[in-house]
């Protein structure tokens, strides 16, 4: 970047709070920490010292941090005050900035994005920071921190000095193959392009991150009265869901998102099914429904034993109930009144969820990602089926450059302006 502006903004949470830290990066942090101080702190040590504006009226006293470059969190001169978190201070503090020569506040994600700039994270990194700021589960946290700690671009790193040396054993054969007869490949090399192969595709069938986001979908369905919407209540411990002895009562898709214990779930409480329906609206709250079923990464049915999808489990619902009808294949008998077997249900869906989410702490491909890596991924198997060693070379490059691609090594501003704008600002 050349002769960037300095940039400034409130990182810490929205006024009013304990302690407010104000950010301040580019080549005029110096001049900066000098025009509200008078002084210059020693590098990366915390100093006292009280606030000033251009007219000498004192603003605040606090903290100030002096970070000079490249190796600070932007690769750029880094200042920081650390202040009374109250509005008029923050907004005082921000002014006295503001008239500073070469200092405007700074736009959403900028901060991230100068230190993508710059060298210090590449872009999966910069995903990642994006998802552990938007974490809200424990599971999306110990994911999107192995992110933006680097455990995928190393992961990629690895990948491509892998292609790198396949590539050299290719023009090894070019550089040294007679002119007229062209050079076999070492055997090895069929065998270490397979391997690689075998690792990216091993990465492809993992969860995607953005099942973190969306949740375990869990629907449940069944005919009407079958207790689905008081056992989505209990499932969601909150009223969601009209509850009546009225058939039809659910008429429309609901939706709650949750967490249990740290496992995201979406839940899905769904209109009873049942094939003929004289209310226009509740029908199409049965076809909804039916496509709901289709969507779902699980089926709770609670309705005749063996009349719900392939896959689903068999619930027994409403067993408080006089008359009760217990199946034979129940996977659980619950009763969303009394309690009986809600626990049970939910511990089990939280071990079917994690199995079928990214793991805790394991790195995640998002779509953007898993695109990048699958175009890899074919490049490599179009590599292994050729026997041109200049054909072979083509498609290795082109394995590369999906690798490059997935870390940031070439890419476009449109992308970057998507990925950085859902920051915050300070951030």
């Amino acid at each position: 970047m050349s002769n960037p502006p300095t940039i400034f903004a409130l990182s810490s949470g929205a006024p009013p709070a304990g302690v407010g830290v104000i950010r301040v990066s580019g080549p005029a942090a110096r001049a900066a920490l000098l025009a509200l101080t008078g002084r210059l702190p020693a590098p990366r040590r915390a100093s006292l010292a009280q606030l000033r504006d251009s007219g000498g009226a004192v603003l605040d006293e606090g903290l100030v941090l002096w970070f000079p470059g490249p190796n600070t969190a932007t690769g750029e001169d880094l200042a920081e005050f650390h202040c009374h978190a109250g509005r008029a201070v923050i907004t005082a503090i921000e002014t006295a900035l503001a008239v500073l020569p070469g200092l405007r506040r700074a736009e959403p994600g900028e901060f991230t994005r100068r230190a993508f700039a710059n060298g210090r994270i590449d872009l999966a990194e910069a995903e990642g920071l994006g998802d552990l700021l938007a974490a809200e589960t424990e599971l999306q946290r110990a994911a999107a921190l192995a992110n933006a700690g680097g455990a995928l671009s190393r992961q990629v790193e690895g990948w491509r000095e892998r292609v790198l040396a396949l590539s050299a054993e290719v023009e090894a054969v070019l550089d040294f193959s007679d002119e007229e007869d062209a050079a076999d490949l070492p055997e090895c090399f069929t065998w270490n392009i397979s391997a690689l192969t075998k690792d990216l595709a091993e990465w492809l069938a993992r969860p995607r991150s953005e099942r973190l986001g969306e949740g375990f979908h869990v629907v449940l369905a069944g005919p009407p009265n079958a207790g689905k919407s008081t056992l989505f209540n209990a499932l969601v411990e909150s009223e969601a869901a009209i509850t009546s002895p009225i058939a039809g009562t659910t008429r429309d898709l609901i939706e709650r998102a949750v967490a249990i214990d740290g496992v995201p779930f979406t839940f899905v409480d769904t209109a009873g099914l049942r094939d003929e329906s004289t209310d226009a609206i509740e029908a199409i709250g049965i076809d909804r429904a039916r496509g709901a079923l289709a969507r779902a990464d699980l089926v709770l049915w609670l309705g005749c034993e063996g009349e719900g999808p392939g896959g689903a489990w068999e619930i027994a619902a409403q067993a408080d109930r006089e008359g009760f009808v217990p199946k034979q294949r129940a996977q659980f008998t619950v009763s969303a009144a009394t309690g009986e077997g809600v626990a049970l249900l939910k511990q089990a869906l939280v071990e079917t969820a994690r199995n079928a989410l990214p793991k805790p702490g394991e790195a995640a491909l998002n779509a953007r990602q898993h695109d990048r890596l699958g175009e890899a991924s074919e490049a490599l198997a179009a590599a292994a089926s050729l026997s041109d060693p200049l054909l072979v070379a083509e498609e290795l490059r082109r394995a590369r450059l999906a690798l490059d691609r997935l870390v940031g090594r070439t890419t476009t501003e449109d992308m970057l302006d998507a990925l950085f704008g859902r920051f915050c600002i300070g951030k």
